[in-house]
Formats: C-alpha cells, sequence, structure tokens
C-alpha cells in the first residue's frame, strides 16, 4: 500500500530526498514514519510525524540533519537526508499507522528504498 521513491547512491555530506505515497487502500489520514535497516542490524525509527502534521519525532542519531514533512490532508511523505554518513547506509522503509504514539509497530509498511552513502 506504501510505495516508496528516491534512493540512491551519494558521497558522504551529500543530500537524497526520500518520498512515500500510499497506493490506495488506507481509509483516513494516518501518522506516518521512516525507518531503516542496515545488514546485521535491527530495524530502527528514523522519523516520524502525526496525521496532522503538527508533531514530528526524529532519532538522535539524525536530529539537526533529515527533516521529515507530508503533504496536507494526504498519506504522502517526504524524508529530506542532508550532510549523509556512511553509518546512514540502509534499507528505509516508510509506514504508516493511525497514531504518532504507535510508529514503532505501524500497521502498513513499505517495500523499501536502498541509501548507500559511500566515496
Amino acid at each position: 500500500k506504501l510505495v516508496e521513491s528516491g534512493g540512491g547512491l551519494v558521497q558522504p555530506g551529500g543530500s537524497l530526498r526520500l518520498s512515500c505515497t500510499d497506493a490506495g487502500g488506507i481509509r483516513g489520514l494516518y501518522a506516518m514514519g521512516w525507518h531503516r535497516q542496515a545488514p546485521g542490524q535491527q530495524r530502527e525509527l528514523v522519523a516520524a510525524i502525526s496525521a496532522g502534521g503538527v508533531t514530528t519525532n526524529y532519532a538522535d542519531s539524525v536530529k539537526g540533519r533529515f527533516t521529515i514533512s507530508r503533504e496536507n490532508g494526504k498519506n504522502t511523505v517526504s524524508l529530506q537526508m542532508n550532510s549523509l554518513k556512511p553509518e546512514d547506509t540502509a534499507a528505509y522503509y516508510c509506514s504508516a499507522t493511525p497514531t504518532i504514539a504507535n510508529m514503532r509497530n505501524p500497521t502498513y509498511w513499505g517495500q523499501g528504498t536502498q541509501v548507500t552513502v559511500s566515496s
């Protein structure tokens, strides 16, 4: 139900923008988030935004570098990633859930998009 785009290869210090949209089937406006999983690591919540777009949360590792945003009234979310580091390399997954408090166990997942930060 969620389709991501925008991953790729970027040099350290560079930027990427990930996007995610509901391909259909989600009724109502949901909180949305981005998670990532590096090889051999657990999946971690990177950023989340409430259904109304008022509340945002970030992992400490990305604060000040990543910005989550959404289109008003739509289950569409973006993640602007700046000052990327090699440790940001991971598969990034979009998610959606009724309330932001439940974002660690979301209802819907995207298929993932790979972000590789390397020189």
